[in-house]
């Protein structure tokens, strides 16, 4: 096996080990297309892990630098970074400055200070899930008028997942909102969500296919606007049967 055929691999696995629903996606693309998701998917993976790698924040800073140094060097460069990602990294599409902005981004989540307000919880969502969608549109040749769109769906899904990591946030020492605050940022979530979807009946197939990974995210949100306790309940996830019918019907209707 070639060292660009063992790093593709390893970067399927690592988000089929770590990112189950996003994995589910992938494999509802069209095989062609998969390679120039998993190297996006398993940084973008790699980077969120890395600020819990350590309950001492100055640690887990030093973890999450290595990635901002690392694809600073591709960005700039062209350096693929020495890691077993590396080499499905820098041959695919460009991917390093979106996930610079995302690796930045997550350096908060190395600290324990709780979001200020809602505003922030949206700019830190824009920033992380936002881009990563966003990258996922431009890997999947998404019309340039189209990016903007996939990244107001992205934050919107975003929220969906976040709501769902709050109970292990909080179990972390991570407050992440105030329990009052649950179902007007959920319904808030909806509204975006539901405009973007409206955006994407009109969009073009690549641009559907890279929204794929949000196709949980309203029926999470509705629960969440509904019985805001289940987001501190950890109880927002549907059943396994939901999540495949709902994966099948959302793919079909690409």
């Amino acid at each position: 096996m070639t060292d660009l055929a063992a790093s593709m691999a390893a970067a399927a696995d690592l988000v089929a080990a770590g990112d189950p629903d996003r994995f589910a996606a992938t494999m509802a693309t069209p095989a062609e297309l998969r390679r120039r998701l998993w190297p996006l998917y398993a940084v973008n993976l790699e980077i969120a892990r890395a600020p819990w790698a350590s309950a001492e924040p100055l640690v887990a800073e030093m973890r999450l630098q290595w990635w901002v140094d690392a694809l600073s060097e591709l960005a700039e460069e062209g350096r693929a970074p020495d890691h077993i990602l590396g080499p499905a990294l820098a041959v695919g599409p460009p991917l390093a400055e979106a996930l610079l902005t995302v690796a930045e981004a997550r350096r908060r989540d190395c600290w324990p200070e709780g979001f200020a307000d809602t505003a922030e919880v949206w700019d830190y969502l824009a920033a992380t899930s936002g881009q990563v969608y966003r990258a996922a549109a431009v890997a999947l040749g998404a019309a340039p008028a189209e990016l903007d769109l996939l990244a107001e769906f992205g934050t919107a899904a975003g929220l969906a997942a976040w709501l769902t990591a709050v109970p292990g946030m909080t179990r972390r020492g991570r407050p992440a909102l105030p329990p009052d605050a649950a179902a007007d940022l959920a319904a808030d979530g909806g509204d975006r969500l539901d405009r973007a979807r409206a955006g994407l009946r009109r969009a073009s197939h690549a641009a559907r296919l890279a929204a794929l990974p949000g196709w949980q995210a309203r029926a999470i949100l509705m629960r969440a606007r509904k019985t805001p306790h289940r987001v501190f309940d950890g109880t927002l996830g549907g059943s396994e049967f939901s999540r495949r019918f709902s994966l099948l019907v959302a793919a079909f209707r690409l």
